[in-house]
């Protein structure tokens, strides 16, 4: 079984359109979205209607959560007072453009999906959240203690662990004592994003989990990780932040990365 995993698109429609164009060609059997629809960008309601015209379940990003109480906080961790205003622009800009109907959809979004595998004689959990499982807005870096990792995964009952929030791809595996005395190997990973990547690389991203007959959590390799990376028209993206009231440093962050 192939799934495509996306999030983090962030208001971003030239972005989110040139993703669904690059899915045509992939043969994937199911797609599920990660959060953070809206923010920074001037189409939540078309992005929203986008998810929503595809039947795709999503879970509820910071933002989503935010924007769908009306409230004028978005969960962000800011760490200056430019990046503070700037978000301050932001999520009043949203609340203004989204529509009530896209709020309460926004709003009755789940925290969490879970998937559950019975493969061979080991079970496989496959955790969908945004941030992590304790928080929406929680942050799992790449350099997350790995004692840390487990035990946030291992409380929560994953197998395999998917998030966004970062806008960092990366794929972390994590051996554990198995009952009987040997490794079991946990999958924590972080699927990047699709409308504000924050590793460089402006093009959008997206991963694909593939899961075969054979996969186990018993066996490093038994499933596999593809880092997708596709291009879109930044520019378009870039200029509709410019000639918005949205900050000017939202367009830069996009031609950046």
């Amino acid at each position: 079984m192939k799934i495509a995993l996306f999030s983090d698109i962030h208001a971003n429609l030239p972005a989110l359109e040139a993703f669904f164009e690059d899915l045509e060609h992939r043969q994937v059997d199911a797609v599920y979205c990660l959060g953070d629809l809206v923010g920074y960008n001037i189409w939540p309601n078309e992005v929203i209607d986008e998810i929503r015209k595809r039947g795709i379940p999503t879970i509820a990003g910071n933002y989503d959560f935010g924007i769908g109480r009306s409230s004028d906080d978005c969960g962000c961790a800011y760490k200056t007072d430019e990046e503070k205003a700037m978000g301050k622009i932001s999520i009043a800009y949203t609340n203004e453009a989204v529509k009530d109907d896209q709020r309460a959809y926004l709003r009755t979004l789940p925290a969490h999906i879970r998937l559950e595998f019975q493969l061979n004689d080991d079970k496989m959990d496959v955790l969908l959240v945004h941030g992590s499982p304790r928080k929406v807005n929680e942050y799992l870096f790449e350099d997350r203690e790995e004692k840390s990792m487990i035990r946030i995964m291992e409380q929560a009952g994953a197998s395999v662990m998917c998030f966004g929030h970062t806008h960092k791809p990366y794929h972390r595996i994590l051996s554990v004592n198995d009952e009987d005395g040997g490794l079991r190997y946990l999958h924590a990973i972080n699927i990047g994003s699709i409308g504000k990547p924050k590793d460089g690389d402006p093009r959008g991203g997206y991963v694909i989990l593939t899961l075969n007959p054979d996969s186990s959590m018993r066996e490093k390799e038994s499933i596999t990780v593809e880092f997708v990376r596709f291009e879109y028209d930044v520019e378009k993206a870039a200029k509709a932040v410019e000639d918005s009231p949205l900050p000017n440093g939202y367009a830069d962050m996009l031609r950046n990365g």
